[in-house]
């Protein structure tokens, strides 16, 4: 069996699943067999595997970075928020149903043979697992049902390393405060601590680690400094969907819906020179952009509906009228279509009218479409022409399908095309995909946009509209991905103590 390692943090976004994959990579220069694993992740952001499942993206992110395949394995349930009190549970890679949080609470320990039975598994086929927890360990309301923090812990047999963000302020009393919450046992367990995303001379914070040595009788084994590392975000605590950014020579923006979910599918852009990728609320910070996104989004109907009641939809649908090009993504091309119909209830149930940009209806289903995918972009229109023949690749997943209207050819003046001629991975099955309308494009494909090429064909035709040229490119992304996964784990070598982290790593509990 493999031994285990786990990160805790002092709350959520302390830097986890960053320093959970720092450490996949070093384990795996170190020549180890690694895998990560979070026995239950809550996150709108996830992915499919190969064999259509769905997991949290965190710990494909992870997987990456350990340099092995992505597998439901390493992420036996994942808890998609539907509204403010309940979730769409998936278990084992499958959708079981939607819960309230109170009816979650109360079922979530039936889930602990599935939790143990995918991490045995996974442990028999590695020398090394790197668990991530959630949250903090420290939620008195919690702990007596946990299964994801302390709970786990326990039930791996594995030291933990608490993590507090000094970056927030107060990380003395984060890490002091977690530890004597504790049971005496679960204090046991904690066998580090780490500062993590540290500023400035790390002289002047000795005294003060000293004294945290000598109040929480636990060793720091790291102070990590706040690291400019580009990887794939979990969720929608995410730094980079945060502020108003500079707008560039081609200004592209992202509406940030209220349910928000693959937003990792534009993370592209932001690595070529002259390209702003904006993430915007509100219609005052939309401005004149060369490309409107609509990303993916957990529900909807009631997303549509806020963009509808903030004014959002008229903006774009302004934009749209002028010439700016609108490209939505799964929810987000749902929300183009003529209607939005949900019969059983998957999401909020009744029939609403679409932004009326391409001639579809999608009507909620309740089996969710899960698959990997690859393909072409097919004979476009418009300012993106430019993308026929281009090869993409990505997955799909959402519980509504779209179809289009029998008037459709002649809609709004303009030849309705399928976007892309795409191949299910796993069954062979072949099928035209998405639409455009004009400079109206639409996908179901997560990912369509992560080929350097058709990223690159998407910049250069937005930058001949206004008469530009641009000389740099997008890099190749997976080989990009790399590099940052490398860079991780050099920082990480730098500031953490990894001689003491293989004792601990070791000893065990």
């Amino acid at each position: 069996m493999a031994k285990a390692i786990m990160i805790q943090g002092t709350m959520s976004n302390a830097g986890k699943s960053l320093l959970a994959a720092g450490l996949c990579r070093i384990f795996r220069q170190d020549g180890y067999r690694v895998a990560p694993f979070k026995s239950q992740n809550m996150a709108l952001n996830s992915f499919i595997t190969k064999e259509g499942l769905e997991m949290g993206r965190a710990q494909a992110m992870q997987a990456e970075a350990a340099g092995v395949e992505p597998s439901v394995l390493m992420n036996p349930i994942l808890l998609k928020p539907t509204n403010d009190t309940g979730s769409q549970v998936i278990v084992g890679g499958e959708v079981l149903g939607n819960m309230s949080a109170r009816d979650y609470f109360r079922y979530k320990k039936q889930l602990i043979p599935d939790i143990m039975k995918a991490y045995e598994k996974l442990a028999k086929e590695n020398d090394i697992i790197v668990i991530e927890g959630a949250g903090s360990p420290a939620e008195i309301n919690l702990k007596e049902d946990d299964i994801v923090n302390m709970g786990m812990a326990k039930m791996a047999q594995a030291p933990v390393l608490l993590a507090g963000d000094i970056d927030r302020g107060g990380v003395f009393a984060q890490l002091i405060g977690t530890v004597m919450l504790l049971e005496k046992e679960e204090q046991d367990l904690v066998k580090g601590l780490v500062i993590n995303k540290f500023r400035g001379d790390k002289t002047i914070l000795d005294p003060g680690i000293a004294m945290l040595e000598q109040q929480s009788r636990k060793p720091v084994v790291g102070v990590v400094p706040y690291m400019d590392i580009d990887v794939e975000d979990e969720d929608s605590l995410s730094e980079r969907l945060e502020g108003t950014r500079e707008v560039k020579s081609i200004d592209i923006a992202v509406i940030r819906l209220p349910r928000l979910s693959n937003f990792t599918d534009f993370n592209i852009f932001e690595s070529i020179p002259g390209v702003s990728l904006r993430y915007i609320r509100r219609v005052a910070e939309l401005g004149n952009p060369d490309l409107i996104i609509l990303p993916g989004t957990k529900n909807t109907m009631e997303d549509l509906l806020w963009m509808r009641s903030c004014g959002m939809e008229a903006a774009v649908k302004k934009a749209a009228e002028r010439g700016c090009a609108v490209f939505g993504v799964c929810g987000g091309y749902q929300m183009l279509g003529m209607t939005l119909a949900d019969p059983l209830g998957v999401e909020t149930g009744g029939e609403i009218r679409g932004m009326e940009l391409l001639p579809m209806d999608t009507v909620f289903a309740g089996e969710k479409t899960r698959t990997r995918v690859n393909g072409t972009i097919q004979n476009t229109g418009g300012i993106f022409a430019g993308l026929s023949g281009a090869e993409l690749e990505g997955y799909e997943i959402h519980m509504g399908q779209s179809s289009f209207r029998r008037d459709a050819a002649g809609f709004a003046g303009c030849e309705v095309l399928p976007l892309t001629r795409i191949c299910d991975c796993v069954t062979g099955v072949q099928k035209q995909e998405g639409a455009c309308c004009g400079n109206v494009y639409g996908s179901y494909v997560h990912g369509i946009f992560d080929r350097e090429d058709v990223a690159n064909r998407v910049v250069q035709a937005l930058a001949a509209k206004k008469g530009l040229e641009l000389s740099e490119a997008a890099v190749d992304y997976a080989v990009y991905k790399e590099q940052q996964y490398d860079k991780l784990a050099e920082i990480l070598r730098q500031h953490l103590d990894m001689e003491q982290i293989y004792q601990i790593l070791e000893a065990g509990v």
